[in-house]
C-alpha cells in the first residue's frame, strides 16, 4: 500500500506520457493537474486529470514550453510537485530553477546534474574523468562551424554530429564526406535551436554497426543508486527509436552477457553518482557488436524514457514490479528507495513499437487529421500507453508519435509475437500510420534472430514492400462508398443508378496515390458490377462488414472523413481514397489546361501545415532541378521542397517564420524553355 505523498502533481506534459503518469497518481491518491494548449483542449489527458488548467496557445513555445504560464497554473491549482514527463521541459534548467523559486517540488534531478548532464559536450568530459569510456571526438563549447570542419579531417569519416543540448536524436546528422558536412552543420543547428533553444554542436566518430544499449537507473536522496538491467534501443530511423528492448538480446546471447551486463550497469551508476544525481535517469552506450566488451558512454538522459515500459515489464523487486512513475514521486518527496541492487532481478523478455503518425510509402512524411475510428489491442501481458480517441485531432504543432504498444513474454520469441499480433489488432484511421512498417521490421530475420544495429533499418528500408491500392481494394472502396452513401431527399436521391428498364451505369471518379482512376458499375444480384481496366469484378456487402469480392471475403476496416475521403485499414495496412465529384474535377481541369503533358508541375506545394525555416532563393532566382527551395518544420522534422525541374522561381512574399497550410503554394517556376533550346 502507497503513502500519499502529495496532495497535488501537475503533469507538465501532453499526448500518451501525460496520461500515463495521470494513471499512476491517481493509484498513488494524489490529485491530477493538466495543463493543455488550445490544440489539445479535447485531449485525453485533458479529460483524465482531476482537473486542467489551459496555458496558452497551440504552438509549443505559447504553452507547453512557456515556464510563466506553468508556473502560473501551479500556483493557480495547488500543485505542490510537478512531474515533467520527457520531452518539452523536462531536462530544462530554467523551468527546475523558476520552481525552485516558486517553492514547487521538481521531479527529477537537481540543477547542477541537469546542468552538466543536460550539455553533452560537458557531460562527456565530466564522465571521462570518472572513468567511463567515451567515443572519440571533440566536444567543446562554442565551437564554429569552420572549427567542427576543421576538426573532423583529424576525427576522421564518417563522423556523427550532435547538439550539446537536447535528445531524442533531434539534430543529430551522419555524415560520409568533406563535402557533405557544411550543409549538414547548417541544418543541425536549425533543428537545435529550435526544438532545444541551443545550437551548440559536437562531432564523434561514427561508430559502424553499433549497439545502442541504454540502462535505466534510480537514485534517492540518502545516497542509493541502482540500475534496473538494460534496454536495448539499436532499431532507429534518422536516430529515432522506433522499436525497444529489454533484456538486450545481445547479451542474452552472449556467454559473458551478465558479467557485461553488471560491467555497464556499475559503469551508469557511476556516471550518476559523479554528480549525485537524483531520481529516475537513463544512461546510453554505444557498444559494438563484434566486441560487446567495449562500450562507449554517449548521454545521460535526465528524465523518464519513452522506452521506460519495457524496464518496468521485466524488472522485479523482490518479484514484485517496479512502477518508474511512483518511484519518481517517492524520492521527489524524499523517501529512500527502500531496496538494493541485490533485490532487483529481470523476468522474461518485452518489447515496445512506437506508434507514429506518418507515411512510410512517402519517405515517413508525418501525418495530420481527425482520428475517424480507434481501437486498440488488448489481451494478457499486452500493454498500450496512449492518448487516442476517436474525433482527436492529430495537429502539426507536436512530435507524431501517438502511442506505444508493448508485449512481454517468458522468452523474446514469445513477446515478438505477441507484439506483432497486437499491432495486426490496432485500429488507427484519420490518419496515415507507422504500423505496417512497424510489422514488416518484426518479420525481418535480423530483427527476429535478434541481429541489430543502428544501420539495420537503413539498410532494409529499399526493399521494404509496403502495401497499397490494387484494382481489387479500389473496387472495395467504390463498393463500400457507394453502399454508405448518405440518402438525403428519399429513395430518388440514393446514387444506385436505378431507372427503368435497364440500370444505367454509374460512374465514380477515386484519386489514389495521387492519380485520379475512374469507375464503371451497375447494380447486380445483391450488390454490384464494377469495371476497371478491362476487368470486372462481382462486389455483395454481406452480414458482419464484410465485403464478397468475385465470391472472395475481405475483411476491412473503414471510416468516411468530411472531405469525402474514405480510410481503410487492414492488419496494420492504412490507406486513404479521396471521391472527386464534379466540382472537384473540373478545379483540376483547369489547374492543368495549360500545363503541358509530361512536364513537371511548376507549383511548389507544402505537404502539410508548418513552418517555414529557411528560404534558400531569392524571388525571380534561377534554380536547378532538385534544388532545395524551401524548408519547413513540422512535428518537430525538418522537410526540404525541392525544384522539380530547372527554371525561374517565383516565391511572392515567403519569409522565414511563415506558417503554412498543408498544399499551399510555396514556390512557383517558370520553365526557360527558350533559354534551354539555345
Amino acid at each position: 500500500m502507497t503513502t500519499k505523498l502529495f496532495d497535488t502533481v501537475l503533469v507538465a506534459n501532453r499526448g500518451e506520457i501525460a496520461v500515463r503518469v495521470i494513471r499512476t497518481l491517481r493509484t498513488m491518491g494524489i490529485f491530477s493537474v493538466a495543463i493543455y494548449s488550445d490544440a489539445d483542449a479535447d485531449a485525453r489527458h485533458v479529460r483524465e486529470a482531476d482537473t486542467a488548467i489551459r496555458v496558452g496557445g497551440s504552438p509549443a513555445t505559447e504553452s507547453y514550453l512557456n515556464i510563466e504560464n506553468i508556473i502560473a497554473a501551479c500556483q493557480a491549482s495547488g500543485a505542490q510537485a510537478v512531474h515533467p514527463g520527457y520531452g518539452f521541459l523536462s531536462e530544462n534548467v530554467a523551468f527546475a530553477r523558476a520552481l525552485k523559486d516558486a517553492g514547487i517540488t521538481f521531479i527529477g534531478p537537481g540543477i547542477d546534474a541537469l546542468l552538466l548532464m543536460g550539455d553533452k559536450i560537458r557531460s562527456k568530459n565530466h564522465v571521462s574523468a570518472h572513468d567511463v569510456p567515451v567515443t572519440p571526438g571533440i566536444a567543446e563549447p562554442e565551437l564554429s562551424d569552420d572549427e567542427l570542419i576543421d576538426a573532423a579531417a583529424d576525427i576522421g569519416f564518417p563522423v556523427l554530429i550532435k547538439p550539446s543540448a537536447g535528445g531524442g536524436g533531434k539534430g543529430m546528422v551522419a555524415v560520409n564526406s568533406p563535402e557533405a558536412l557544411p550543409e549538414a552543420l547548417a541544418s543541425a543547428r536549425r533543428t537545435a535551436q529550435s526544438s532545444f533553444g541551443d545550437d551548440t554542436l559536437f562531432l564523434e566518430r561514427l561508430v559502424r554497426s553499433p549497439r545502442h544499449i541504454e540502462v535505466q537507473i534510480l537514485a534517492d536522496t540518502h545516497g542509493s543508486t541502482v540500475y534496473l538491467g538494460e534496454r536495448e534501443c539499436s532499431l532507429q530511423r534518422r536516430h529515432q527509436k522506433v522499436i525497444e528492448e529489454a533484456p538486450s538480446p545481445l547479451l542474452e546471447k552472449n556467454p559473458d552477457g551478465a558479467r557485461i551486463r553488471a560491467e555497464i550497469g556499475a559503469a551508469a551508476v557511476a556516471a550518476a553518482a559523479s554528480v549525485n544525481y537524483v531520481g529516475a535517469g537513463t544512461v546510453e552506450f554505444l557498444i559494438s557488436d563484434e566486441a560487446p566488451g567495449e562500450f562507449f558512454f554517449m548521454e545521460m538522459n535526465t528524465r523518464l524514457q519513452v522506452e521506460h515500459p519495457v524496464t518496468e515489464e521485466v524488472v522485479r523487486v523482490d518479484g514484485e514490479r517496479l512502477d518508474l512513475v511512483e518511484a519518481q514521486v517517492r524520492i521527489a518527496a524524499g523517501l529512500p528507495l527502500g531496496f538494493t541492487q541485490e533485490q532487483v532481478s529481470l523476468h522474461g523478455h518485452a518489447i515496445e513499437a512506437r506508434v507514429y503518425a506518418e507515411d512510410p510509402s512517402r519517405d515517413f512524411m508525418p501525418s495530420t487529421g481527425r482520428l475517424l475510428r480507434v481501437a486498440e489491442p488488448g489481451g494478457e501481458h499486452v500493454r498500450v500507453d496512449s492518448s487516442l480517441a476517436t474525433g482527436l485531432v492529430i495537429s502539426p504543432h507536436y512530435d507524431p508519435m501517438l502511442a506505444k504498444v508493448i508485449a512481454w513474454g517468458p522468452e523474446r520469441d514469445t513477446a515478438l509475437e505477441r507484439l506483432d499480433a497486437a499491432l495486426s489488432r490496432t485500429e488507427i484511421l484519420g490518419v496515415h500510420t507507422n504500423i505496417e512498417y512497424l510489422r514488416l521490421l518484426l518479420a525481418d530475420p535480423d530483427v527476429l534472430a535478434g541481429n541489430l544495429d543502428t544501420t539495420l533499418i537503413e539498410r532494409k528500408m529499399p526493399s521494404m514492400a509496403f502495401g497499397s491500392f490494387g484494382n481489387t481494394e479500389l473496387v472495395l472502396a467504390a463498393a463500400l462508398q457507394l453502399a454508405r452513401q448518405p440518402v438525403h431527399g428519399g429513395t430518388w436521391q440514393v446514387p444506385d443508378s436505378w431507372r427503368l428498364g435497364t440500370p444505367a451505369v454509374l460512374t465514380t471518379t477515386l484519386e489514389v496515390n495521387d492519380k485520379t482512376i475512374t469507375l464503371s458499375s451497375i447494380p447486380s444480384g445483391t450488390g454490384r458490377t464494377f469495371s476497371l481496366d478491362g476487368e470486372e469484378f462481382e462486389v455483395a456487402h454481406l452480414p458482419g462488414g464484410a465485403v464478397s469480392v468475385n465470391g472472395m471475403l475481405r475483411h476491412l476496416d473503414t471510416a468516411f472523413g468530411n472531405d469525402s475521403t474514405l480510410w481503410m485499414g487492414h492488419n496494420g495496412w492504412v490507406g486513404s481514397i479521396g471521391f472527386l465529384d464534379r466540382e472537384a474535377l473540373l478545379h483540376r481541369e483547369l489547374a492543368t489546361r495549360d500545363h503541358p503533358a509530361g512536364e513537371a508541375s511548376p507549383e511548389v506545394r507544402s505537404p502539410m501545415p508548418g513552418t517555414v525555416i529557411a528560404v534558400g532563393i531569392s524571388d525571380g532566382q534561377r534554380v536547378e532541378t532538385n534544388q532545395i527551395l524551401v524548408t519547413i518544420e513540422a512535428m518537430k522534422m525538418e522537410h526540404h521542397l525541392r525544384s522539380p525541374a530547372a527554371g525561374t522561381v517565383d516565391i511572392g512574399r515567403l519569409r522565414v517564420g511563415d506558417l503554412v497550410k498543408a498544399n499551399q503554394i510555396l514556390a512557383t517556376l517558370s520553365y526557360n524553355t527558350e533559354e534551354e533550346e539555345a
